[in-house]
C-alpha cells in the first residue's frame, strides 16, 4: 500500500507561548509594587477576553478608549498595555525555534497561524530576535482575518489560502483549545508545553532527529 499521502509535509507553528514568549506580567510587574495588585489587574480589567478583541480585529484606540471608560481610575495602566506591548515580548523559545530551523532545512512546508493583533503583529516581525519570523511561507493572523481561534474558519482560511491538505499537516499550539480545533478538521495536532516533548513528537514522525 501506498502510504505518501498520509505523510506530514506541512507543519503550523502557532506563535506566542510556543515561539515567542509572550507575557504582560512582563510589562506591569514594572508598573505594580504589589504582585496581588498586579494579578487583580490583569484578572479585572485588562483581562485576556478584553485582550483577545484586539486578537480579532478590535483596534487598541477603541480597546482602550472603552476600558478606560469603565474604569478611570486605570486609565494610565490600561494606555500602557497598549503602549508598552513590546515588553510583554520575551525571548524567543530557542528550543523551538531549533526545531523550526531544522524543519526549514528539511524542506517541510511552514506556515503560522496566530491570535495577534493586526496593529502590533507587524512591528514585532521587524524585532531583530524573532528573525525566524520570516521563514514560513505564510502566517495567517487572526487580527487580519478579523476571526480568531479556536474558529473553524480561519483554520479554512488558512488551507485554502496555501492550498494545505489538512491530512498531511500538522498543528502545534500551547492552548489546548485550539489543537482540538485543529484536530477536528482533520489535522494532525499536538499540544505544546515545552521544545523536548514536540521534538519526541516529531522525531516518532520521521520530521526531525531524535
Amino acid at each position: 500500500m501506498d502510504t505518501r499521502k498520509d505523510m506530514i509535509d506541512t507543519v503550523v507553528f502557532d506563535l506566542g507561548g510556543v515561539l515567542i514568549d509572550w507575557n504582560p506580567r512582563y510589562l506591569y510587574r514594572r508598573l505594580f509594587d504589589d504582585e496581588t495588585a498586579m494579578e487583580r489587574f490583569l484578572a479585572e480589567v485588562c483581562t485576556s477576553a478584553w485582550n483577545e478583541r484586539q486578537d480579532a480585529g478590535r483596534s487598541w484606540h477603541e480597546a482602550v478608549d472603552g476600558l478606560s471608560a469603565q474604569f478611570p481610575q486605570h486609565a494610565g495602566l490600561i494606555a500602557a498595555y497598549r503602549d508598552g506591548w513590546e515588553e510583554m515580548l520575551g525571548d524567543a523559545i530557542q528550543g523551538s525555534v531549533d526545531l523550526l530551523a531544522e524543519l526549514k532545512e528539511r524542506g517541510v512546508r511552514l506556515y503560522a497561524l496566530t491570535n495577534w493583533s493586526h496593529e502590533t503583529f507587524p512591528r514585532a516581525k521587524e524585532i531583530e530576535r524573532f528573525g525566524f519570523l520570516h521563514w514560513f511561507e505564510g502566517i495567517v493572523v487572526s487580527g487580519e482575518e478579523q476571526l480568531i481561534k479556536p474558529d473553524p474558519r480561519i483554520y479554512q482560511r488558512l488551507f485554502e489560502r496555501y492550498s494545505i491538505d489538512p491530512a498531511r499537516a500538522l498543528y502545534i499550539d500551547d492552548a489546548r483549545r485550539n489543537v482540538d480545533a485543529a484536530s477536528a478538521l482533520g489535522m494532525h495536532a499536538w499540544w505544546f508545553r515545552d521544545s523536548d516533548g514536540l521534538r519526541g513528537w516529531l522525531a516518532s514522525h520521521g520530521l526531525v532527529s531524535a
